[in-house]
């Protein structure tokens, strides 16, 4: 027999790794599958950096992603086969890159595999979540459905990542033109007005001076400046990418004013959209969660999600541990305690997921009605005193002339 390495996931959600001695890739999946983990890659090499979270794959693939689950879901919904089903999605794929990915999964997949185990050979594309949705479909064959669930999971998610990014953009122009007028005025017309006023010999007053002494520290030292951001910010950058660091990071964007509970609301809809997929598809409660908690963006609410899932093992049930936790709202929590007194625990969390999606919405039109006119109101009052300061040394040329 020859020795397979493998990763994969426990029911508490954490990544195992090791190898194990089997005739083929697929008879050690199933062995590790009968072990009670979820195989995520079975392999002759070694596969190093392994880490149990969803890929950070950049929007135009999160869009492939989507238009490929929608259109399976139509097309296992008439009855087409699987491989055919794949074949139709990669003749419609416009984008070479992901109709190659779709090719080599259409030939996994005639290669004797399922197609979880097809789909998870390209972790960048299909997540942890996806593969085992898809694994669970299978099982209870119900694929069809599975893949209408995925899509309105994907198709959510977008929606709302998408509402974030263009609510934040008209704020982040405005702070970006904003401060490169300033630096223009420094660097460029105040020190041709400044000249002016020089060879005129006249007693400037308090406030020009000020501004002329701010235009010569932007022109002697504005690389400096920018050096020391740019060094800041990598440092930071750096730091982020440490677990601590991202685990600090995380923590404060949480106790940011009105931003910080926007994003809390955004992580519980994640995290109950997530929860309401996979427990529909009859995922083991406890694998629900650690696949849950891989996919949240913010690592300080997913590291809670541990004590909620050792209080699951100990049949606490979920609400209860969920609740104790501090991280969630508090409504989280009654929806899931009424969830598990009716037996209905998926469509309590389909409807948290519904209520803090549009919850985090409304928060973050709330955040960017304060800032935008905290913006425009700073940087009116840095380019009026500006223009202020030049008038006042007009005004006193115009006297002494007069």
């Amino acid at each position: 027999m020859v020795s397979y390495h493998f990763k994969a996931v426990a029911a508490d959600g954490k990544a195992r790794a090791g190898s194990l001695p089997g005739e083929s890739e697929m008879a050690v999946a199933r062995e590790l599958r009968r072990q009670g983990l979820t195989p995520v890659y079975v392999g002759r090499e070694e596969k190093k950096g392994f880490e149990l979270k969803l890929p950070d794959i950049g929007r135009g693939r999160q869009k492939d992603v989507l238009f490929f689950t929608q259109e399976l879901a139509t097309l296992l919904g008439a009855g087409v086969p699987v491989d055919r089903a794949l074949s139709i999605s990669r003749e419609l794929t416009e984008k070479p890159a992901f109709r190659a990915i779709l090719t080599d999964v259409l030939r996994v997949l005639k290669g004797g595999r399922s197609l979880a185990e097809s789909l998870a050979t390209h972790p960048r594309y299909f997540g942890d979540l996806y593969v085992n949705m898809v694994r669970a479909g299978e099982a209870s064959g119900s694929l069809a459905i599975v893949f209408e669930r995925l899509a309105e999971f994907e198709r959510s998610r977008d929606e709302l990542r998408g509402f974030i990014i263009s609510s934040m953009l008209y704020p982040a122009l405005l702070c970006l033109v904003g401060l490169g007028s300033v630096f223009v005025m420094l660097y460029f017309v105040v020190p041709r007005f400044a000249a002016v006023f020089e060879e005129s010999r006249l007693a400037m007053p308090l406030p020009t001076k000020i501004m002329v002494e701010a235009s010569r520290i932007v022109q002697a030292w504005w690389w400096l400046a920018t050096l020391v951001i740019l060094g800041v910010t990598a440092g930071v950058r750096s730091y982020i990418r440490r677990p601590e660091g991202r685990l600090w990071w995380d923590r404060m964007r949480l106790r940011i004013p009105i931003l910080g509970e926007a994003l809390r609301k955004a992580e519980t809809a994640r995290f109950a959209r997530a929860m309401s997929t996979l427990v529909a598809n009859s995922v083991p409660l406890v694998q629900s969660l650690g696949i849950s908690a891989a996919i949240l963006n913010n690592r300080s609410i997913a590291g809670s999600l541990e004590a909620v899932s050792q209080g699951v093992k100990r049949g606490e049930g979920i609400a209860g541990p969920l609740s104790r936790s501090g991280v969630f709202p508090a409504l989280a929590g009654h929806l899931l305690m009424v969830g598990e007194e009716t037996g209905q625990i998926d469509r309590m969390f389909a409807r948290m997921a519904e209520i803090y999606e549009i919850d985090t919405r409304a928060s973050i039109r709330r955040f960017t009605a304060l800032f935008e006119p905290v913006v425009i109101l700073v940087l009116g009052l840095l380019v009026g005193g500006l223009i202020l300061s030049m008038l006042l040394a007009i005004t006193s040329m115009n006297e002494v002339a007069l």
